[in-house]
Formats: C-alpha cells, sequence, structure tokens
C-alpha cells in the first residue's frame, strides 16, 4: 500500500467511528444534527485540529446566526434549538480538549452558546461565580457552575454533577433535565484541570468543591441536608475523594466509572492509550488534566493520586454506588472491585460493555439509586 493510500485508509477509518459514534448515540454527538454533521464528517481530511476545529465550526456558526435570528424573532423555541446546535458542534470541534488555539476558540465557542440556550431552559440556567481562595499564584480566583432550581415550596435536593477528560459542565443536559424531572435542583461543575475549573488536577484539588457546597448552604431553597454528587469517567476519581474527605456534606456520592487506584500506575496509562474505545488524542486530553502537554508530564504529574496510597479508601465515607461497564479499557475494572474490598459497604452495579457501561439500564439505576437516597 503507497503512502497516499494508508493516509486515506486512515482517513476513512477516522470518518467511519465518527459515523458509528452518531448512530450509537456516543460523545461527542449527543447534540447534533445527524445530516449536517454526516456532511461534516465527509469533508474531514483529518484530525489535525485546526482543521478538526474548522470543519465542525463552520455548521455550528451557521445555527448560531439562526438562533439569534429566532431570538430577534420572538421564537424562544427556535432559538433554544438552534443555540443548542450551535453548542453541540462547538463541542465537537473543541473535542476532547481544547490543546490548539482553534479548538479553544471553539470551546469558548460552546460555552457561550450552551449559555444562550439555557435562558430558555425551563427552569432557566443560572451561572453561579464563587470567590475561591487558592493556594498558588497560578490558581483562579473563581469557582463557576450553573445550577437549575425546581419552583416549589419546599427545599429541594441537589443533584451535583461532574463530567471527565473530555465531557464537562455544558454536557450531557438530557440527563440535567431527567434529574429535575426526577425531583432535583441541578448543579453541574467541572472537575480540576479541565473546563472552567480554577486549578488544575493535584493531590488536594478537592478542595474546589468546597465554595460550591458552602454556597449551596445559603440558598434558602436548597436542601443542604440532601446533597448528592455523581462523578462520570475520571468525575468519579473526585466524587471518590470528596465521599471520603467531606463524607458529612453529602447523602450519596456516586463513582461511575472513575480509576481510583491502578489506573494512575505508570503501566496501566500506557497500556490504556491506545483503548479502542476512545475516538482520539487521549493522551493530550488526560496531560491537560494536570496542566501538562506531554503524556510522559501527565504520568509523573498523577504520582501519588491514588486513594488507596493516601489512606483514604478504609476511613469513613458518604453512602456510595460504584457504576461502570465490566469490559472497560479506559479505566482498570480492579479499581471498582477496590472499592468495594475497603471502607463501609458500597452499593455496586456493574453492566455488559466498556467505559461506563452505557445501556438503556445504566442512568435510569443511577438515577433510582439516587432518588432512594434522599428519599424522593
Amino acid at each position: 500500500m503507497s503512502a497516499t493510500d494508508t493516509v486515506l485508509a486512515g482517513v476513512e477509518k477516522l470518518r467511519q467511528n465518527l459515523r458509528d459514534r452518531i448512530a450509537a448515540h456516543k460523545a461527542p454527538f449527543h447534540v447534533i444534527d445527524v445530516a449536517i454533521a454526516q456532511a461534516a464528517i465527509d469533508q474531514l481530511e483529518s484530525a489535525e485540529p485546526e482543521h478538526w476545529a474548522a470543519v465542525w465550526s463552520t455548521p455550528a456558526a451557521a445555527f448560531a446566526e439562526k438562533a439569534k435570528a429566532r431570538e430577534a424573532a420572538g421564537d424562544t423555541d427556535g432559538a433554544r434549538e438552534n443555540y443548542l446546535l450551535a453548542y453541540g458542534f462547538y463541542h465537537v470541534a473543541r473535542f476532547p480538549s481544547p490543546i490548539h488555539p482553534a479548538k479553544y476558540a471553539a470551546y469558548r465557542n460552546s460555552i457561550d452558546m450552551f449559555r444562550a440556550a439555557g435562558r430558555y431552559f425551563s427552569p432557566p440556567l443560572e451561572v453561579i461565580e464563587v470567590p475561591f481562595a487558592g493556594r498558588r499564584e497560578s490558581e483562579g480566583k473563581t469557582v463557576t457552575f450553573y445550577v437549575r432550581r425546581r419552583p416549589s415550596a419546599v427545599k429541594a435536593p441537589v443533584l451535583i454533577r461532574c463530567g471527565g477528560v473530555d465531557t464537562w459542565k455544558e454536557e450531557r443536559n438530557d440527563y440535567n433535565d431527567l434529574c429535575i424531572a426526577a425531583g432535583f435542583a441541578q448543579i453541574n461543575i467541572d472537575g480540576p484541570g479541565v473546563g472552567e475549573s480554577p486549578l488544575p488536577g493535584s493531590i488536594d484539588a478537592e478542595r474546589m468543591y468546597l465554595p460550591m457546597l458552602d454556597w449551596i448552604r445559603t440558598q434558602s431553597d436548597l436542601d443542604a441536608d440532601r446533597v448528592l454528587f455523581v462523578g462520570m469517567s475520571y468525575g468519579g476519581y473526585w466524587s471518590t475523594k470528596i465521599a471520603h474527605c467531606y463524607h458529612d456534606r453529602f447523602a450519596g456520592v456516586v463513582n461511575w466509572g472513575g480509576g481510583v487506584d491502578k489506573f494512575f500506575s505508570r503501566e496501566w496509562s500506557l497500556s490504556s492509550l491506545s483503548a479502542s474505545s476512545y475516538l482520539m488524542d487521549l493522551g493530550p486530553a488526560r496531560a491537560r488534566t494536570v496542566g501538562k502537554t506531554t503524556y510522559e508530564e501527565y504520568i509523573a504529574g498523577v504520582e501519588g493520586f491514588s486513594l488507596l496510597e493516601q489512606g483514604l479508601l478504609d476511613g469513613p465515607h458518604a453512602p456510595m454506588l460504584v457504576v461502570n461497564g465490566r469490559h472497560d479499557e479506559q479505566v482498570p475494572f480492579d479499581d471498582m472491585l477496590l472499592l468495594l474490598e475497603h471502607g463501609a459497604p458500597k452499593a455496586a452495579r456493574f453492566f455488559p460493555g466498556g467505559h461506563m457501561g452505557y445501556g438503556p439500564n445504566t442512568f435510569p439505576t443511577v438515577l433510582a439509586w439516587l432518588k432512594q437516597q434522599v428519599r424522593l
């Protein structure tokens, strides 16, 4: 096979992977117009960051213009849907991580579009910024998160959700809608080292969640005694850590596919880098979570992250649910079992398949457990 043929085969493999992801509703295609996404895929010549961002930002910009026109005409439903589609395409454009200026520009645009759509959510999206007292000069001064409140005469239980390496506080609003319908006030926050987090991942980065937890206590419509936290993928690591560090703050915590020990070993870091379930650029995306650029820097940066090595797993913790796919290539399944072997007994549910164990019963199982913890 010639060099040209090899390149063409690689491009077609990328395109087919993306088509399969659209069909399976996998990341990064959770908010998308399928026909326009298919047309964009046909234009892809590589996954080179600048080219990738340009291909996906073009339809995003078109949807943004449609949204503004609908907004000017007083069509709030049309504005919301087109802003969401603009967000969805900009999200693809920055995926999995804004490691290039073009991808970073797409990321900032995705935030703007999501917040514009959020004005027309029911209940609407609120952008909250609270002060953050960093310990280092390089750390930010605020923690930013989203809130959607339930109109109610009684205090609502609070469900906080945090994503992982590539899924941030703007993503999976479909889950937010289901949680709000179930009776929760919804909060979404970025984890350390991603999105608008004020600090990179580090041994003590869990402190960035405290200003948000303190803020909840000041809100007359939020029940600070019924706070739940769902950490998805890498967010499951942070949910597990805060379940132990701040165990008195939570009525329940879910680790949905987050590594806690072996995940941070050099051996696993290298072997999982080629996980077939990940689309592309896993190495740079992971490196960015600890404020680094190379994968060797990432491996060095997560030394000591193991919660077993930190001596936390046998200490008190909030009630926990552990969820994942049985054949995860990105996170060692042994880490799920390790959680069950330490500390107080935990609930667990493992599903067929790979990372996160996505299937028709996965999220309903998580939501049912959450409702049970706060008597909804």
